[in-house]
């Protein structure tokens, strides 16, 4: 290898360098919110939920993710910790419609209709958490996902002006698919997103309509 060469590919290998540094730097920022991930036993009663959509299989049943952090909810509203139930997701005007199922999968369980409220325009994480603080005008809320969705969704929530706290729901079983790229490649990509849709872009939340 030349010395021109080895110049030219070092010159290229800079913006590729400081664009993954970035984004190394993106995900432990975002990932610092975890700090905000807390114990159901540190849950107040009366408080409000903001559980987030987890995806529907093909034949329209929920995605194992989804159910575990409805059960989670489902729980808590057990304890005697929830006053205020809000299912965050698509209407299936995106795709499919998650939040009518787990608001059905709440109801079968026995949680009372009186406390559930639906979202039914949070198509993404972002959209969510924004509608949370400008429709809803939320100042306090416990979200409920899984531990690799949560810091995104907190750090979206509290730069919203929500004073957030997540609760952890199981992660049920993932196969390979979900492990590598779900739970991994795609979530930290998506933290990187988050950031500059945050901190940059400001974009209006996604609204669909069927």
């Amino acid at each position: 290898m030349t010395k021109k060469t080895t110049y030219i590919l070092f010159i290229l290998g800079l913006p590729c360098l400081a664009v993954l540094l970035f984004a190394v730097w993106v995900n432990m920022h975002i990932l610092s919110y975890g700090v905000h991930v807390i114990p159901v036993s540190s849950i107040h009663t009366s408080s409000t939920l903001l559980v987030f959509g987890g995806g529907m299989e093909r034949d329209g049943s929920m995605s194992v993710a989804q159910r575990e952090r409805v059960n989670m909810a489902i729980s808590l509203y057990e304890q005697g910790r929830v006053s205020r139930m809000i299912f965050t997701g698509d209407d299936g005007a995106r795709r499919f419609n998650e939040v009518d199922a787990m608001a059905a999968h709440a109801i079968a369980h026995g949680v009372s209709e009186d406390v559930i409220e639906i979202d039914r325009h949070g198509y993404n994480t972002y959209t969510s958490c924004y509608r949370a603080a400008h429709e809803k005008d939320l100042k306090h809320l416990v979200v409920i996902s899984q531990e690799f969705h949560l810091s995104r969704i907190i750090y979206f929530c509290n730069r919203f002006g929500i004073d957030t706290r997540g609760v952890t729901a199981d992660l049920g079983k993932q196969g390979v698919r979900g492990v590598i790229w779900s739970t991994n490649i795609r979530e930290k990509l998506a933290r990187v997103k988050g950031w500059f849709q945050m901190e940059i872009t400001k974009p209006s939340p996604l609204m669909f309509y069927k």
